[in-house]
């Protein structure tokens, strides 16, 4: 579904170059599930926004369903930590505005955002506007106006990281449960090793910038996944202490690799 070959990108300002990310090479077959962790500034929303079309390769190549990507597609949904509501517009009307953004009948599709509601837990919410809800149902909100155009593709930058611990579980386990229904492909970037682990089928790793594949690490557990007490409780804390001492290896380019202690599972901050 998605295929990055020899994918470079470089940003050039007044205050010089800066190499982003450097010969990528990343196929996500259909309806996978991959996550992308790194440090901070490694490249990952970049990434994102070279599949997303908003930003074009430097070098190499993007292709998406057997197309090559130039411009933002419409099968191609990106999910961005803030929600980005309308504050005037109630919150069916909200997941309604790619419709009329492509200018497609509405009332073909209403029926559909008021399922895609229901799925979320907001079914009886579709009247409230933007600021009577929690910051985790407008992040649902924002979810189902992702999904009301039907993407081949969602690519999801950090969207649960600005949510309080509680929801930020309660949401992942949400898109779970949606991906498992939905077979959605989608490529995810995170902070927190254990959402990687809670959602993913392969979580690739990035090295420092100029950002690197530096590991693949495949999450063979089966589904649904849980952070809580449960029968693969081992296989989630060997993942996690595989990703933890990826993560913590200093980069081949610097010098000798060193093991340090494992960090708790937020890696660093935005």
């Amino acid at each position: 579904m998605i295929q990055l070959t020899g994918v470079s990108r470089t940003f050039t300002g007044r205050s010089g170059t800066v190499e982003a990310l450097r010969g990528i090479d990343l196929t996500v077959a259909e309806g996978e599930f991959v996550a992308v962790v790194g440090r901070s500034g490694c490249g990952k929303s970049t990434l994102l926004r070279l599949v997303a079309g908003l930003l074009p390769a430097t070098d190499g190549s993007v292709v998406v369903g057997g197309e090559q990507v130039v411009r933002a597609r419409r099968d191609i949904a990106m999910l961005f930590q803030r929600p980005a509501l309308l504050p005037w517009r109630s919150v069916l009307d909200n997941v309604l505005l790619p419709v009329e953004i492509f200018g497609w009948r509405r009332g073909r599709h209403r029926a559909k955002a008021l399922e895609l509601l229901e799925m979320v837990g907001l079914g009886g919410f579709e009247k409230r506007l933007p600021h009577e809800l929690s910051g985790g149902m407008q992040q649902r909100v924002s979810l189902c106006r992702s999904l009301i155009a039907e993407p081949r593709v969602m690519l999801m930058d950090e969207p649960f990281s600005a949510l309080d611990a509680l929801t930020r579980e309660e949401l992942s386990v949400e898109l779970q449960r949606i991906h498992m229904e939905r077979s959605a492909t989608i490529v995810f970037v995170t902070h927190s090793i254990d959402e990687a682990i809670l959602l993913a089928d392969r979580v690739v790793v990035l090295s420092p910038r100029p950002g690197r594949i530096r590991k693949i690490v495949p999450i063979d557990i089966p589904r649904p996944r849980s952070l809580g007490r449960n029968a693969h409780t081992e296989q989630v804390a060997r993942c996690s202490a595989d990703l933890h001492e990826v993560l913590m290896e200093h980069d081949a380019g610097l010098g000798a690799r060193h093991r340090v202690a494992p960090a708790p599972a937020g890696i660093g901050g935005h």
